[in-house]
């Protein structure tokens, strides 16, 4: 009898390598790829940011929309109408004293 040493198939080898990195690569894509974790995490506080600033915008058109309601011929505020000549035209009242 004689001894021989069994080597280990180089098929089975070239297989599991194959597999492991295969494996790797779609492990990584789905970390880090265009469709991964990390991009949804980045695109959920994004949208997180939008909504505040979308949140923030809408108030300030309704501010916005409140004041020229009160400015327009309809309604008239004159508190806010003495506010803006004040403002705008520079008046006083006679009996004010301005100070600079």
């Amino acid at each position: 009898m004689s001894n021989r040493k069994s080597r280990p198939a180089i098929g089975a080898l070239i297989f599991f390598s194959g597999s492991l990195v295969v494996g790797g690569y779609f492990t990584f894509a789905a970390v880090q790829g265009d469709y991964g974790l990390f991009r949804r995490a980045e695109i959920e506080v994004e949208t997180r940011v939008l909504r505040e600033e979308l949140a923030s915008l809408e108030a300030d058109v309704a501010r916005m929309e409140n004041l020229t309601k009160r400015l327009s011929d309809d309604y008239l505020d004159l508190d806010l109408l003495d506010e803006q000549a004040r403002d705008v035209l520079g008046l006083i009242r006679s009996n004010e004293v301005v100070v600079r």
